[in-house]
């Protein structure tokens, strides 16, 4: 087992171990919780014996820890129980949101990438230039402004009275709507989610990359008489882009909270707004599952931007970075 592989296994049972924790936080918190979930399915007139019968029914008589062992015996094998709230699978339930609340992700973090980057190193590039000031003069604004405040600005803007483009909330399918019809509920909830992370990464890779352009090895490449694009794209972009890319890799965490207010702003119906559903009505299946779940991806991407750190930087050993 070569030194990847061990630090890999290592960073695995970490994650596990980290899993295993927070599930137990989870169920702590939710057994905690006032009110009976029984008596939230039924309504506040329930009668004590049929509160007592659904209790029996959904184990809820049963001590904690059997609960507990249960209920993660159910989470690995994809039993993750029935929602109180819609009487649906949790599993298929989580899944369907899940599916929604991944296009804003994934595209959310395309467009960070494909406009952050560039942004940040032509911003470097062309220090205190017009261009620069205008690229980090946006940037500015995009840290300042909370992610509801766009979303709001926006609704108003391209889906209100001024300007009915987009349509202010929901989502189409796309097998139902087509293309064009599923895209234009994505556009809205995409540019709020991504314009705060733009906004700190582009800063992000305009500071390293002034700082690397700066650096004696890129003055040695350009006394070779390299051109300025080389020196660049093949000497500068690697080394300023370690600090971004391991910031890059948390905002898949990010994107994963900032997907709840989002969804909430845009009436959109993924993973954010079955988990604030489950909070207000008490629906501790759901509640379990996306919490455990959400935290999964979060560490994951952790791990992921760890290993993309060492393969940017080949002087960071696998050995020396799980110490």
């Amino acid at each position: 087992m070569n030194s990847f592989h061990r630090y890999l296994l290592k960073r695995l049972v970490y994650v596990l171990l980290n899993l295993v924790g927070l599930s137990v936080v989870v169920f702590c918190i939710t057994v905690v919780l006032p009110g009976n979930a029984a008596e939230t399915i039924l309504g506040r007139y329930a009668t004590p014996e049929n509160v007592a019968t659904l209790e029996r029914e959904l184990g809820l008589h049963r001590p904690h820890h059997v609960q507990y062992l249960d209920w993660v015996a159910g989470f690995v094998t994809g039993d993750w129980g029935t929602s109180f709230r819609h009487n649906r699978p949790v599993f298929d339930l989580v899944v369907t949101r899940g599916i929604r609340s991944a296009y804003l992700a994934v595209i959310s973090l395309v467009a960070i990438v494909a406009v952050s980057i560039p942004a940040g190193i032509i911003a470097a590039v062309y220090s205190e230039s017009t261009l620069d000031a205008g690229i980090t003069g946006l940037a500015y604004v995009g840290i300042s402004v909370p992610e509801f405040v766009t979303g709001t600005g926006l609704l108003v803007l391209f889906a209100g009275p001024v300007w009915s483009v987009f349509p202010a909330g929901g989502y189409t399918p796309l097998s139902a709507g087509g293309p064009v019809e599923w895209a234009s509920h994505l556009v809205l909830p995409v540019i709020t989610l991504t314009f705060l992370s733009i906004a700190h990464l582009v800063r992000l890779t305009r500071t390293e990359m002034i700082e690397t352009l700066q650096s004696e090895y890129v003055r040695t490449a350009r006394l070779k008489g390299l051109d300025e694009r080389t020196v660049v794209l093949k000497h500068a972009v690697r080394n300023g882009l370690l600090p971004t890319v391991t910031l890059l890799a948390m905002n898949v965490g990010y994107l994963v909270g900032g997907v709840v207010v989002v969804e909430e702003v845009f009436a959109y119906p993924g993973l954010g707004r079955l988990l604030v559903g489950a909070v207000l009505h008490r629906d501790i299946p759901v509640l379990q599952a996306t919490v455990l779940l959400v935290a999964g991806i979060y560490m994951f991407a952790n791990l992921g931007a760890d290993l993309l750190y060492t393969y940017f930087d080949p002087r960071i050993s696998y050995g020396s970075s799980a110490r």
